[in-house]
């Protein structure tokens, strides 16, 4: 079958590689019809997480149908369209049991690297470096899912593939991030990030009650989408002081939740990210947390900073103190997509939530290096590329 695979720092090619097959009987095989781009490859692509080898197959955000299933699978059949949750959890250990399915304990099996870095392993993440279970990623004609009963939903009918897609990831990410807030109704939400997670949490916290939410990016074509679909209003960081902004919108009292969407390479302007990224590149810290200081600031006293960017290692001057005397909650993780996908299954079929405009650039497996050039470089106005592998 052909796949889009890591080929080094920076590099990926279509190649051609084994089909999976069935190894437990919990497995499902999935023939993939959507698979979308996420700014978390990135990440893995320019080398900034670690563990990534020659030929892995990238890819985590999908949907398509079931070939084949493991003798133990009793929830799903030959035939059915599924979305799959990017996070891999067996259903059964004490963290899966009380939903919080990005810790489980049993489905990364190559946890030593992660037990290093971060002190215990979290759960493994399809298509996501050998740091998160070593598994082949949804950017191919055929997936292997663990787990399948557990991770794998059957998709509403009159739901297109190329806005179901999104229920894989950016929809539940997004939520998350909104429900981290802990909104009563009536607050004011700032969003860092226009991108696909960006968007679904604003739209999330106007679900939630939030009163008004601010999208904060600099790319124009992203926030005027923003104000457009979601009715957000919007901070272009290029053109105005962030923290002033949120201030003067506020009454000077600031946000009352803020949520971080943009992760360890987080753009700015300015010499605070010439620092940043100098420091970065040279391998002196991981991250660059430019959102996550810049939400920390703004946020009012007692508020909640909520952050759903990915973020690997160490970053440099992190404004504890600010968190600290202010009172802030920090609340953060992976998404727990399978407490969140059956739910958000249901707003997409009835129009709730749509996120099938965040699918920009719809095209072939085969055109999947450009996908991703597209995507990183945010040309031709591109929030996702969609790559349809078999559809």
């Amino acid at each position: 079958m052909r796949a889009l695979c890591w080929e080094g720092v920076g590099k990926l090619a279509v190649r051609d590689v084994p089909e999976p097959g069935i190894r437990a009987e919990g497995d499902i095989i999935v023939k993939v019809r959507a698979s979308s781009v996420c700014g978390s490859d990135l990440h893995l692509i320019n080398g900034y997480l670690p563990a990534m080898r020659e030929g892995d197959i990238l890819g985590h955000e999908f949907m398509g149908e079931v070939v084949e299933t493991g003798p133990g699978v009793r929830r799903l059949r030959v035939g059915d369209r599924v979305v799959v949750g990017s996070v891999v959890a067996c259903g059964g250990c004490w963290y899966c049991r009380t939903e919080q399915y990005s810790l489980c304990d049993n489905s990364n099996p190559q946890p030593v690297l992660p037990e290093k870095l971060w002190g215990h392993s979290p759960a493994g993440i399809l298509g996501y470096s050998h740091a998160a279970g070593g598994y082949s990623g949804s950017h191919a004609e055929y997936i292997r899912v663990p787990f399948g009963d557990v991770g794998a939903f059957k998709v509403p009918d009159g739901v297109a593939d190329d806005a179901v897609v999104f229920a894989s990831d950016a929809m539940p990410t997004g939520w998350m991030a909104a429900d981290f807030c802990a909104l009563k109704g009536g607050e004011v939400v700032a969003v860092w990030g226009a991108g696909g997670v960006g968007q679904m949490a604003a739209r999330s916290a106007q679900i939630l009650g939030a009163e008004r939410v601010v999208v904060i990016d600099r790319l124009p074509e992203r926030l005027a989408t923003a104000a457009e679909r979601l009715g957000v209003e919007t901070i272009n960081y290029a053109e105005a002081d962030v923290l002033e902004a949120l201030r003067e919108m506020t009454a000077g009292r600031g946000p009352d939740a803020c949520i971080e969407a943009v992760g360890m390479e987080a753009h700015d302007v300015g010499p605070i990210h010439a620092y940043d990224k100098a420091k970065q590149t040279a391998r002196l810290t991981t991250d660059r947390p430019t959102s996550v200081r810049q939400a920390i600031m703004a946020c009012r006293k007692g508020g909640t900073v909520s952050i759903v960017g990915v973020y690997g290692g160490l970053v440099d001057k992190f404004p504890l103190g600010a968190a600290m005397n202010k009172a802030l909650v920090l609340r953060m993780g992976q998404m727990h997509a399978q407490r969140y996908i059956p739910m958000l299954l249901d707003r997409l079929a009835v129009g709730e939530i749509d996120p099938g405009y965040l699918a920009t650039h719809p095209m072939s497996l085969e055109d999947g290096v450009r996908g991703y050039e597209l995507f990183e470089k945010k040309e031709d106005a591109c929030l996702r590329s969609v790559l349809h592998p078999t559809a």
